[in-house]
Parts: structure tokens; sequence; C-alpha cells
């Protein structure tokens, strides 16, 4: 029996131009943080911008927002939360700062329910903040939303890179489309290239570094001071040269 929520999914999404998910197979490599800022970026650019966080595991955009702890609104579905001139939804809402220990059939039941109820109308962009890993989560992900472009984050470490290598090999298998790499986190005194290298190796495109920044926990909540950080500095370059030129 097919789930009358997935044909729900696509008029969701109708009006919605371009979806891009923020992914790691890695979990604390500052997706979160690339995701927010990138969505902050765009909407400083003029668009019309959404950011939805799907980590199940550990939700935390509203931490780097400082987002409102509010229940969001309904009116045929969940109206998304406006914060900072983002159509703004998470996980959080739900669940609170209680753990949400989901596996197998309830990560796709909860995946396919928040994507059918969530009432994004006119986008530009719907940034998704995904959980760490290459299971159910992006599988689903691929099935329900057949035009997501992917944005991987990594860290300096090989040992990341890893488990980077084997969500490329999985996404290039079924087909998806991947934006590139972003390496994040990077110390300034570390000039090897070898994540460059390791990128280019395996066909993904390597969009360049954020330089570790310890000003970043600081901007919480503040937009200015985020985009002024190294992370908003690079993540403006690559939506010039690697985002922008697509739409």
């Amino acid at each position: 029996m097919i789930d009358p929520r997935v044909n729900v999914i696509d008029s969701r999404l109708a009006n919605v131009k371009r979806i891009i998910v923020v992914s790691s197979g890695k979990g604390g490599v500052g997706k979160s943080m690339v995701a927010t800022t990138l969505a902050l970026i765009l909407k400083d650019e003029g668009y019309k911008v959404g950011l939805f966080d799907l980590d199940f595991t550990s939700p935390s955009t509203h931490v780097i927002l400082n987002a409102p702890v509010t229940v969001p609104q309904e009116d045929k579905g969940i109206v998304p939360v406006s914060v900072k001139g983002l159509k703004y939804m998470s996980m959080v809402y739900f669940v609170g700062e209680n753990p949400a220990p989901l596996r197998g059939v309830d990560v796709s039941n909860a995946l396919i329910e928040l994507l059918a109820v969530t009432q994004w109308g006119e986008l530009d962009f719907l940034i998704i903040d995904m959980p760490p890993g290459i299971g159910d989560v992006i599988l689903d992900l691929l099935r329900l939303i057949k035009r997501a472009e992917f944005l991987i984050v990594t860290t300096s470490s090989l040992l990341a890179f890893e488990t980077v290598k084997k969500q490329v090999a999985l996404l290039c298998e079924l087909k998806a489309s991947i934006i590139g790499l972003v390496e994040n986190m990077k110390q300034a005194s570390n000039i090897n290239n070898s994540i460059e290298i390791e990128a280019r190796n395996v066909g993904l495109r390597f969009l360049g570094e954020i330089v570790f920044d310890s000003t970043v926990e600081t901007s919480f909540g503040d937009e200015v001071k985020l985009l002024g950080t190294s992370v908003g500095r690079m993540l403006k370059r690559v939506v010039e040269k690697d985002l922008l030129v697509k739409s």
C-alpha cells in the first residue's frame, strides 16, 4: 500500500525552487552551523529561505539561531516559525530538550510525517540539516525528494573523510545531485591539502576550507556577528560562486 502522505509531500514542496541538503556521513563536523549560516546568507541576498532541522539525533540549529521555543501554528498543516527572516522548522518543537531515540520504521515515519505536514509555501531555497550517517534517513529523503541537492561537510580528519567517501559513493550510485564538499574547522596552521586531494580523487568538487574560528560560538543568536566569522565569509563565497550560478 502506498502511504498517502508521500503524495502530499510533493504538493508541500511544489513552490520551493531549490532544496539543498547539508549532510555528512560523520557527526560533529559542524553540519548544523553550515546549514544555518548558509540559510542566513541566502536570506540576506534577498531570497525567500526555509531552514528545516531534520537531525533526529540532536537538533541544534535552534541554538545557533537562538530561536524561541514556541509551538508552531497549525493551518491545514504546520506553519513554520519565523526566525530572523527565515521560515524555520525543527524536531525540537516536537521533542523539546528530550532525546528522540527513533529507530527503523519510526525514523521513516517521522521523516514522512514532518515533510507531509509542514507548510513551506513559496521559497527560493529550502535548506535541510540532516542527521549524520548514511542510513534510513538519507535513503528515504532521496526517495521522497527527487530534486534534492547535497552539500557535503567534513573536517580535516582523514578518518572523517573515510565516512564521507562512503556517503558520496551511495549518493553517486543513486544518481543524487552533489554540489560539492566543504572542509570545516581547519586549523590555520594546517597547510595540508589532503582533503582537497581526496575529494578530487573520488570525483567530488572541493568548494573550499573554513578555518577554525573561536568566535563562532559567541555569535549564536547574532546574525551579523555570525556572518562575519570564517564560516560566514567562506560560505558567502560558496553561495556566490557555486549556488547562485545555478539559479
